[in-house]
């Protein structure tokens, strides 16, 4: 049975048809501007056409599919929480939207769709396909994760199931957009590594250059922030690995690129970890702009 899947961004709406669970040629891929400035009710509209658009294209009617969203359902109100684009948050999006298609849907947050996809058909299904656990990390403008467990996303009993970004890393991380302090997401995510930058050496500079200059060895600012996304990493994760003991964790985003942290990075953690060696095994994503089409429609699949 083919599978449908949408992703849902702030700026882009993406929706794909793919052949089946175990065969993944794409159908039909399209993506359309989501418009969001006009909102709720427009965005819901918008990913109605979207669906009509694919469709039209495949030939092919859906009957259910999967949705990759800013933000979680919240399981208890049926509610959405959390989401970037903040029109959509406290409004019953998945109740809506299937009165607006005639049909049940799956939805999942995206940073979960990513583990998902990459667990299903990406970097863990590469190198470990009978891996039990999966682990998705996301670092970039934000930190998120997603937890994979035998193939099946874990939303948890609040929709936050994987949500490493806002447990609690280091005070000098300072106030979190959520409400807390010291979030995982103030110290490692690429903005709070250019801010700590800025704050040490009175210049602006983008990650990008800061870990450029770290290589170069001549900016001691520069070697100051490398060491602490390292170390930090190191202890973020470490908690992850204590808790859940993923066999993979698979990495995403801009911050992830920076590839001491599948050396040093990993040796960190390995200080913090409750076991005698660390075993887990990193990798880096390889699904890329896909990640999160493909997973929403693993949703369903």
């Amino acid at each position: 049975m083919p599978l449908w899947g949408i992703d849902l961004g702030g700026t882009k709406i993406e929706g794909v048809i793919l052949e089946s669970a175990n065969d993944t040629k794409v159908i039909s891929r399209l993506r359309i501007d989501t418009e969001a400035d006009q909102g709720y009710e427009h965005i819901l509209d918008r990913i109605v056409l979207l669906v009509q658009k694919l469709s039209a294209e495949s030939g092919l009617t859906p009957v259910t599919l999967g949705i990759g969203t800013p933000g979680t359902l919240d399981p208890i109100t049926q509610t959405l929480k959390n989401s970037n684009t903040t029109c959509m948050n406290g409004k019953p999006f998945k109740k809506d939207l299937e009165a607006k298609l005639g049909f049940p849907i799956a939805l999942a947050n995206d940073a979960n769709c990513f583990a998902l996809a990459e667990a299903r058909l990406g970097a863990a299904k590469r190198v470990m396909p009978d891996a039990e656990v999966v682990f998705g990390v996301i670092m970039g403008t934000g930190v998120g994760g997603g937890l994979v467990v035998h193939g099946k996303v874990i939303n948890g009993r609040q929709g936050n199931g994987g949500e490493w970004g806002h447990i609690f890393l280091d005070e000098s991380g300072g106030p979190c957009y959520c409400g807390q302090t010291g979030c995982v997401e103030t110290v490692i995510a690429g903005p709070s590594l250019q801010r700590y930058y800025e704050s040490i050496s009175g210049k602006k500079a983008t990650l990008k250059e800061i870990v450029k200059s770290y290589e170069a060895g001549n900016d001691p600012h520069a070697q100051a922030t490398i060491k602490r996304l390292l170390e930090m990493f190191g202890k973020g994760i470490s908690v992850i690995i204590n808790i859940i003991d993923p066999d993979i964790i698979v990495m995403g985003g801009g911050v992830s690129n920076i590839d001491l942290l599948y050396t040093e990075g990993i040796a960190e953690a390995s200080k913090h970890i409750f076991n005698t060696k660390l075993d887990t095994i990193f990798l880096k994503a390889e699904l890329g702009d896909s990640a999160g089409v493909f997973g929403a429609a693993m949703l369903v699949g």
